[in-house]
């Protein structure tokens, strides 16, 4: 059996069949890890022991009948998501021996439906960073290119599905950090609407931005997930109080006729790689061939979407990230003669470079005399995005735009260039502002043979429409898709 070519579904039917069984899979993925992830990079931990666990459990199920559609399903965790009694390090060296005391909501209903998680994946600290570089423990390396970067902050997740060490993972996306990863590494990555996803468990970076996300091979896969993970919960109190009629799988397989896509202007700035522009435009010509129609508009506020998002989200992290003193949990700096000194040193000694910048950002941004010109400017502005896409939704069913300006760059390209590593956001930011859902597929490969991400953001709680586009677009694509060679 090929697992580079497997998919959820795929892998749902052999179960079914007893073609084979949920421990010979997870075996099969285990195996792969241990040969290939030495290469990769894209685990943090591996837990064994309990996904073998699980997988007998799963294959007990399955033998009586009872099986869902994860049931035995391998899959990878992002680092920032508790799971009791495992760590949860957020790749940093503040949470290096945190064991987490509770399970997040996301990964409790996983586990609701019997999949099997596989181990916790690399991440940038926090998820701060767009390269997962800024890890304090190791970098994650793109399956296509092992010189380059696979994205991040989700860059952990998106590779161990990239190079067949998961069936599918989940992630976080604060600016993009499901997305740009997933667009990265050739695979497809999806932001649900902000609430749809319960937030309980998955650490804080910037909470208002923050939503748990799938990452798979397939948009189908993707929607399997998203089923599992959606729905309300009590313990989040920006949980949505909405429950969908019919399983979101059920939407990728409508077509498109009659779609209206529209393309914003202010996303084909100079800074858009060529290769990425024509294949965006080849898209269009795709998407126009399966009966949708395709116009450029505008959304002016957007120009300013990235500058918006970083003060915001670093002032949110300024706040969230207090909670890490020295004193209640994390690193705790030695031989320290005072409670200042305890504070300084641990924050001082645990937190990465990145981490620190925009914690110093975001308080910059919130001090007094500087928190009307920026930070109040930045929320007037979260509102003038928001009103420009409810309003380009009630002529358009999605909007359409690359996922990343470039493909993967080189490791170590951008570490001293953070202006230019922000910029990697600059299409994937404007969701997160709004909490729209998005979604980002490979569209086609550079002269490299790198991955180019194709994304769709649809209306508040739009996820039909977005699985339903990014379905059709992928079945006439996927014929091209590419597998990496490791």
């Amino acid at each position: 059996m090929d697992i580079t070519k497997l998919t959820i579904k795929e892998a749902r039917t052999l179960l079914d069949t007893k073609q084979i069984s949920a421990v010979e899979l997870t075996n099969m993925y285990i195996g792969r890890i241990k040969s290939l992830d030495n290469k990769i990079d894209a685990y943090l931990s591996v837990s064994e022991d309990s996904a073998l666990e699980q997988a007998k459990v799963a294959q007990k199920l399955i033998d009586d009948g009872k099986s869902t559609l994860l049931c035995g399903i391998p899959l990878s965790i992002k680092d920032n998501i508790c799971i009791e009694g495992t760590k949860t390090t957020c790749a940093s060296k503040m949470l290096e021996d945190f064991v987490a005391p509770y399970t997040a909501t996301a990964v409790s209903k996983l586990h609701a439906d019997n999949a099997v998680i596989l181990g916790k994946t690399n991440l940038d600290e926090f998820a701060m960073g767009g390269s997962t570089e800024n890890s304090a423990f190791k970098q994650t390396k793109n399956p296509f290119d092992l010189t380059r970067v696979p994205g991040g902050s989700s860059g952990g997740s998106a590779a161990s599905v990239a190079a067949s060490l998961a069936l599918g993972s989940l992630g976080s996306d604060t600016g993009g950090s499901v997305r740009q990863p997933a667009a990265f590494c050739g695979v497809v990555g999806m932001k649900p609407t902000y609430g749809l996803v319960s937030r309980y468990g998955l650490v804080a970076f910037a909470s208002s931005f923050d939503q748990i996300g799938p990452i798979g091979k397939t948009v189908e896969d993707c929607a399997i997930i998203l089923d599992s993970i959606s729905g309300q919960d009590p313990k989040d109190g920006t949980s949505l109080n909405y429950k969908s009629d019919l399983s979101y799988r059920c939407s990728v397989s409508g077509d498109i006729k009659g779609f209206k896509i529209g393309l914003p202007k202010e996303y084909l700035t100079e800074g858009l790689n060529s290769e990425v522009k024509a294949s965006l435009y080849k898209s269009i010509e795709t998407l126009e061939k399966l009966g949708a129609t395709v116009e450029e508009f505008s959304i002016p506020s957007v120009k300013h979407a990235i500058a918006a998002y970083y003060l915001m989200s670093s002032a949110e992290a300024s706040s969230n990230l207090s909670r890490y003193d020295g004193v209640k949990y994390g690193y705790r700096a030695d031989n320290c003669k005072s409670f200042q000194e305890l504070i300084g040193r641990s924050r001082a000694e645990g937190f990465g470079t990145e981490v620190k910048r925009r914690i110093l950002l975001g308080t910059y941004a919130l001090a007094s005399g500087y928190y009307d010109a920026y930070y109040k400017k930045a929320l007037k502005l979260r509102t003038l995005i928001s009103q420009g896409f409810e309003e380009a939704f009630t002529k358009y069913d999605v909007v359409l735009h690359p996922t990343t300006p470039e493909t993967a760059f080189k490791l170590g390209q951008n570490t001293d260039n953070p202006l230019t590593m922000y910029l990697a956001d600059i299409y994937t930011v404007a969701a997160n502002i709004a909490g729209l859902p998005s979604i980002s597929i490979p569209c086609g490969y550079d002269l490299n043979g790198l991955p180019i991400g194709l994304s769709f953001t649809g209306k508040s709680l739009g996820e039909r429409e977005l699985f339903r586009a990014a379905g059709s677009f992928e079945a006439d694509f996927s014929n091209n898709i590419r597998v990496p060679t490791i």
